[in-house]
């Protein structure tokens, strides 16, 4: 049976909780039978360490509980990633839609270089939108309860995607709550648009 090694394909399920300063915990993703994690062991960019430590060497079938601080899992809350941007961003087909952008709202947007990322909608004025970019999880510590579904070589193209991570989800906090395993870093290109709005340039990366 295969084992866990750089350039392995592994697919995982598991329930991620978010654990609070007095120990208590909230499952907040679950993992769908249908579409587990997928990531190339060691070629993945942004696996979460402890979580890629504690799986190493493990075959299909066995099972993982894994706890990873703050700033081992998506870091910490960062003040300077709150933004407030132009309303006029906003605008399509000369028109803002103020049933999808409004507090709470996930909204998809791209950064300047061109990387999708999922920004919250924390104000909304006559002149601008202030957007919360931190991952959802960020400045939490949190665990994987989960188990390994397969383990196989991984094939060329799962080796060298030809477009972001490679792994199948969007771990910068999309409105589908897929804070998986791995952080924000990873640059992929999961289609959320089902979020009710086009991307926006969004200006303050």
């Amino acid at each position: 049976m295969e084992r866990i090694e750089p350039g392995k394909y592994v697919e995982l399920g598991y329930d991620l909780y978010a654990v609070e300063a007095d120990g208590s915990e909230k499952l907040v993703h679950q993992t769908d039978a249908s579409d587990p994690e997928k990531i190339v062991f060691g070629v993945t960019r942004g696996v979460i360490a402890p979580l890629e430590k504690a799986i190493e060497g493990l075959t299909k079938g066995e099972k993982f509980n894994v706890y990873a601080n703050a700033n081992e899992a998506f870091g910490p809350y960062d003040p300077d990633q709150v933004a407030e941007l132009d309303r006029d961003i906003f605008v399509v087909d000369g028109k803002f839609d103020a049933d999808v952008i409004k507090p709470g709202a996930i909204v998809p947007m791209m950064t300047a270089d061109g990387f999708r990322i999922n920004g919250v909608v924390k104000e909304v004025t006559d002149k601008h939108v202030k957007m919360d970019f931190n991952h959802p999880l960020a400045g939490k510590s949190v665990r994987f309860d989960g188990k390994i579904l397969e383990v196989r070589d991984a094939t060329p193209e799962e080796v060298q995607p030809a477009h972001g991570c490679g792994c199948g989800h969007d771990h910068c906090g999309c409105g589908d709550d897929h804070e998986c395993g791995c952080g924000d870093d990873c640059g992929c290109d999961h289609d959320h648009d089902h979020c009710g709005c086009g991307d926006h340039e969004c200006g303050c990366h």
